[in-house]
């Protein structure tokens, strides 16, 4: 049985979040260059909750998420993680804190000389050190059937379309328990019907693993299917924050060119 759905009202995002913050970014701000990309961001992300990041491309959504796990570095300002200051982390323990964070990339990022089965014992063989070999292939296929392709288990990612390349990284993702999830343009590059199966999925992953998540998008379908709070950047800015009917009652120029 997969948790793949396909009524949106019964796959809406859970509400069952709380006011307890899981990220806290305080003044954020980083350049490349002259080219000032993030200015003084400021957002938290609660337990239990799928925050949407909203904004046109070049508004600083990727580079936000990058500098969440370090793969940049601010150049100002402070992003404390599950209570952690990610600037002070040394290279242990930031590897440690990584562990508990799923990032889904925007181009899956899978392994092609893996099968998807090899794609996903990897992570799981590296962090879930503990597990015996009965366990890892358990963990495997109950992923694999979560995201609707347990008989993709032998195949390579060439083999997969685009939308089932993007489950299978986020089965990855998943395999090993993070209880924070970044998406990094989730929806990009797929058909309409794919993209609100990789909604339903988010919301499914955030009820079935109790994640908290940040979903960097501007597909607007994909904000409408999976957020309990948007914010909006422009110019690098949060420009806007609020839930979707706030969002789609604005008489803001700007926000109603998206929700139009």
């Amino acid at each position: 049985m997969t948790i793949v759905q396909t009524d949106i009202k019964k796959n809406a995002p859970s509400k069952s979040t709380s006011k307890e913050p899981v990220i806290e970014i305080n003044n954020l701000k980083k350049s490349f260059g002259s080219q000032q990309v993030l200015r003084d961001v400021s957002i938290k992300l609660y337990n239990g909750e799928n925050l949407v990041v909203l904004g046109k491309s070049g508004s600083g959504k990727s580079v936000l998420i990058k500098c969440i796990v370090r793969l940049m570095n601010p150049d100002a300002g402070t992003i404390n993680v599950l209570g952690e200051n990610m600037s002070t982390l040394t290279s242990d323990g930031l590897g440690v804190l990584r562990q508990k964070i799923g990032f889904l990339f925007q181009s899956g990022a899978l392994y092609d000389s893996m099968t998807v089965k090899e794609n996903l014992e990897f992570p799981l063989r590296r962090i879930r050190k503990n597990l015996t070999e009965k366990e890892i292939q358990e963990k495997i296929l109950e992923v694999l059937e979560n995201v609707g392709l347990a008989d993709a288990l032998h195949k390579m990612p060439s083999q997969l379309s685009g939308g089932m390349r993007k489950r299978i990284s986020l089965a990855r993702t998943i395999v090993v328990d993070p209880m924070i999830m970044l998406y990094d343009e989730p929806t990009t590059g797929l058909d309409p019907v794919t993209s609100d199966e990789i909604s339903f999925l988010i919301n499914d992953v955030q009820k079935k693993y109790k994640t908290s998540s940040i979903i960097i998008t501007h597909d607007i379908e994909c904000a409408r299917n999976t957020a309990n709070r948007i914010i909006m950047l422009k110019d690098g800015e949060v420009y806007q924050e609020g839930n979707l009917d706030e969002f789609e009652k604005s008489p803001d120029p700007l926000i109603k060119s998206f929700f139009k």
